[in-house]
């Protein structure tokens, strides 16, 4: 008796999926709700839990392969798997395009005998892809994790320590250069459907919206000063670090309630104001920019909205961050100031109509009641939809910001 997997919901108006993954072989033990694939939808990757225990039977889609939700796309055999020595009847075999991409996805060290599956079945999609990538053995790498689970450090660091190693081949790799020229050699990737979604929306926002970038330069030494002053006191009671996003998310919410245009958005001949603010935050995770939603941001405290944004990195990057998450948002924060930028024009993310760029930090001089002196300095850039929002609006909203972090009493007194 076997039991078909579908394709599950994957949230609203998500209505397909790529085969991006199987975590179980034919033949294979599969406990119930146990992740036998991983799906990369247009946000996210999302595991298909086996709806009984068994055996995993055929597998109908191969990796690579766009699925619609509610498809079958394989079988769950019931009783348990035959052992490896025994004469009896294989294990189903899979279908042989979903066989032959299975074999070129793994990665070479997997297929010596003393592999552990529990190492293996129990990483995370993320983890797993770039063990995938770097040609690594998982059963070699000591994992830091719960339980001892590799996360995506382990899997950087056992890279880092063999550089002579090198990711397993594309099976759509180009053919090696000749001997006379080593080194000359490209390789060809198919894009996953995430980061074409991504390429996609970031154009369609190039040419949908009349995009333009404002600047302004913000002074952070009150808010350095504030931080340094109550950062033990903060983290003592609340568990978590008090981090710069909780200000700038709180100066956003301020400015976008004077400002509601900011927050708003263009549906056909239609303009949408919101009454909430649902702030995107841009987080990177494996697989590319993600931006998770902190829900009705105007009412959390710095210590929830610091709460949240932690958990967003934590999941970003174990790329366990659910549909439910990125759905949403009507104004975004994008920090590009951890990666080390110094001044950018970012997208805006539709059908959001702003965004705000953050950037790095660094001691410049500055005039300050006619005296130069040195000061923490970072760039403020506010992208906008100019079909919505008139400079003088823009302006005006990266004023507010700029003058709440440098009096964030302003904060407190909602000025």
């Amino acid at each position: 008796m076997s039991t078909e997997v579908k394709v599950p919901t994957l949230g609203e108006s998500v209505t397909e999926a790529t085969i991006g993954e199987w975590l179980k072989q034919p033949g294979e033990a599969v406990a119930v709700d146990e992740p036998i694939a991983s799906l990369e939808t247009d946000k996210v990757a999302v595991e298909v839990p086996s709806p009984v225990a068994g055996v995993m039977g055929q597998q109908v889609a191969a990796v690579g392969d766009t699925v619609n939700v509610g498809a079958v796309i394989a079988t769950i055999e019931a009783g348990k798997p035959a052992p490896a020595e025994a004469g009896g009847k294989a294990a189903p075999a899979p279908a042989p395009k979903a066989e032959a991409k299975a074999e070129a996805a793994a990665p070479a060290p997997a297929a010596t005998g003393g592999e552990s599956v529990d190492t293996v079945t129990t990483m995370s999609p993320a983890v797993r892809r770039l063990v995938l990538e770097h040609g690594l053995d998982p059963t070699k790498i000591k994992g830091s994790g719960k339980d001892g689970r590799l996360t995506k450090e382990d899997v950087l660091a056992a890279a880092n320590a063999a550089p002579d190693a090198s990711p397993a081949p594309s099976p759509a790799a180009a053919a090696p250069a000749p001997a006379s020229a080593p080194g000359r050699q490209e390789e060809r990737v198919k894009m996953t459907r995430m980061r074409q979604t991504i390429a996609k929306r970031l154009k369609s926002a190039q040419d949908t919206a009349a995009m333009l970038t404002t600047f302004n330069d913000v002074d952070m030494s009150a808010v350095i000063e504030a931080r340094t002053r109550y950062k033990d006191l903060f983290e003592k009671k609340h568990g978590v670090r008090l981090g710069f996003m909780g200000f700038f998310t709180k100066a956003a919410c301020l400015a976008l309630k004077d400002i509601p245009a900011v927050n708003g958005r263009i549906d056909g001949d239609e303009i949408v104001y919101n009454n909430f603010m649902d702030i995107s935050v841009a987080v990177s995770g494996p697989a590319g920019l993600v931006v998770p939603v902190i829900r009705n941001a105007e009412t959390l405290s710095f210590a929830e909205i610091e709460k949240t944004i932690g958990d967003f990195g934590k999941r970003a990057k174990e790329g366990t961050l659910t549909m439910e998450d990125m759905t949403g948002g009507t104004f975004t924060i994008s920090n590009g100031g951890v990666f080390g930028s110094l001044m950018s024009t970012p997208i805006i993310n539709p059908p959001q109509s702003a965004v705000l760029g953050l950037h790095r930090i660094e001691d410049r001089p500055v005039v300050v009641n006619g005296e130069v002196v040195v000061r923490p300095m970072m760039y403020l850039a506010l992208s906008y939809d100019h079909r919505l929002i008139d400079g003088r609006e823009a302006v005006t909203f990266l004023k507010t910001i700029k003058e709440a972090i440098e009096d964030p009493t302003r904060l407190l007194i909602d000025l």
